[in-house]
């Protein structure tokens, strides 16, 4: 559709998308050049994230398959039960002496965590040893990208029983992010976001993690998704739909559409992300279009391959009857800015 309408609802979907599409990146974007080593700096997550199937592994594979050439070199670094005290007392070894270029530090939720225990990390040695782990990586030469802390528990924000205390740590991150200007992955946010609209049955557990903290299959794909953003190593293709639905469409029949939508990313591979939600615009320009769903493709051959997927297709066969106007917008994600912070 190319109508002034689609066109007009679309740059409303942007408006409403944008935050959603841009989280991860809040500050810059920077190509990764040849020869440059990233080292992944945290706990258990990142442990685990370093193994087949883990997001550091998972960021791996998609650097030496966009730049199989450039010899860039990804490291994890996770230790089990770290906080913020710890990476301080193993960065020399762990980190700094591997000579990285990029260092992407994920912590915090054993700094929250452990308070239940009496073992956590006061918010001011929180914030004085990030501060400092910041300064030793920028002396070495090396680019930081700070992670806020992701959930512990991952019913709608606020309803976890530590949500205020890892808000407060997460909120220290992205000051030091600001003040040390820092690249910043906004996981907290990020994960919230998602959690909101993929996690209607307010579970525990289950939609991004293993235990309410661990990732899943789905949240290493969905981190490294993230992370693979921040590092400037791949645009994304965004396929973008919005629906009108007809009057006489009952709300039965949208929850139904809506449902075979979001059971697409299970049923198709090719897709790397999804992304949904209903207008909440102020502004009364949508025309009618009230569903906004974001599909998120490695490469046009995934997008091309997902078209015709039988599973597509059937969903198409239960949406049709319902649709009165349906604008479809694909495109390659840019960076905000080609500055490097």
């Amino acid at each position: 559709m190319h109508s002034a309408r689609c066109r007009n609802a679309f740059i409303a979907l942007l408006m409403v998308f944008t935050p959603l599409m841009a989280h991860a990146v809040e500050t810059t974007v920077a190509p990764l050049q040849p020869g440059s080593r990233i080292v992944f700096l945290g706990d258990s997550i990142t442990q685990a994230g370093d193994k087949p199937g883990g997001y550091v592994d998972i960021v791996r594979k998609a650097v030496h398959e966009s730049s199989p050439d450039a010899g860039v070199e990804v490291i994890g670094a996770g230790i089990s039960g770290n906080k913020v005290p710890d990476l301080e007392k193993r960065l020399d070894r762990d980190v700094l002496a591997k000579n990285p270029t990029t260092v992407v530090v994920y912590i915090g939720i054993n700094d929250v965590w452990h308070s239940i225990r009496d073992q956590g990390t006061p918010k001011d040695i929180f914030a004085k040893g990030l501060r400092s782990i910041v300064e030793r990586i920028r002396a070495a030469g090396a680019r930081v990208l700070l992670c806020t802390p992701s959930v512990i528990g991952e019913k709608r924000a606020g309803e976890n029983q530590l949500d205020a205390m890892l808000d407060d740590y997460a909120n220290v991150t992205r000051s030091i992010a600001t003040d040390m200007k820092t690249g910043l992955i906004d996981l907290r946010k990020a994960f919230s976001e998602h959690l909101a609209m993929a996690n209607q049955s307010q579970a525990e557990k289950g939609v991004l993690t293993s235990d309410g903290v661990h990732l899943n299959d789905e949240g290493n794909r969905f981190v490294a998704a993230r992370m693979l953003e921040a590092l400037g190593t791949q645009r994304q293709l965004r396929h973008i739909v919005l629906f009108k639905f007809k009057d006489s469409s009952t709300v039965a029949d949208v929850e139904r559409i809506v449902t075979a939508f979001r059971e697409l990313p299970t049923k198709i591979e090719e897709i790397k992300a999804f992304e949904w939600g209903t207008d909440i615009s102020p502004e009364g320009k949508s025309q009618g279009f009230t569903h906004c769903f974001v599909v998120t493709f490695g490469t046009e051959a995934d997008r091309d391959a997902y078209l015709p997927h039988p599973a597509h297709k059937e969903f198409v066969s239960i949406v049709g009857p319902h649709v009165d106007k349906v604008c479809v917008v694909d495109f390659w994600s840019q960076p905000g800015t080609d500055d490097d912070g």
